[in-house]
């Protein structure tokens, strides 16, 4: 039997589904007004109900909305932020980044993604990774306190400017 792992002391961050809520939410309205509309009244020029296509192509969206609500709660992302270390977590794996590892942080706004009205993003590079970590704070539930921490965090680790893609 695989053992639960709980995640470490610090702070937890969890990841919003509301976004997917309000999708899957709107798809069920939809359809439930579309075979509303389609059932009380008699249109001549359209296929019956039972075989409309339109239908069904509702009835796949209300599906697919369902299934990747229902994948993202079970994926149970959470950002944790303990006194040392930045924790990505889910229910799958956890990724530690230790705060000493850090090369460089910059908190910043993106231009092209809004997230839940908040701009701000965080952008950090590790010594161990080529890649860099962006962490959207808008998408974090308590998202005001997710940037209280990540000021916190930025003066202890050294500062960066934010690099321009596609210049090396």
């Amino acid at each position: 039997m695989k053992e639960h792992k709980t995640p470490p002391a610090g702070k937890i961050f969890k990841y919003k589904l509301d976004f997917y809520y309000q999708q899957s939410l709107l798809y069920l309205i939809t359809l439930i007004v579309y075979a509303g509309i389609r059932g009380t009244f008699d249109f001549d020029r359209l296929p019956l109900l039972e075989v409309d296509p339109l239908l069904y192509i509702i009835i796949l969206f209300v599906l697919i909305s369902f299934v990747v609500l229902m994948l993202n709660k079970a994926r149970d992302r959470k950002l944790i932020i303990a006194a040392d270390k930045i924790i990505f977590h889910n229910k799958y794996r956890e990724q530690e980044i230790a705060l000493v590892d850090i090369e460089w942080l910059h908190i910043g706004r993106e231009r092209r993604v809004q997230t839940a009205g908040a701009i701000q993003v965080v952008v950090f590079k590790s010594k161990s990774r080529r890649r860099l970590y962006r962490i959207r704070i808008g998408r974090y539930e308590r998202d005001r306190d997710l940037l209280l921490e990540m000021q916190r965090i930025s003066q202890i680790v050294p500062k960066g400017k934010r690099p321009v893609f596609g210049i090396r």
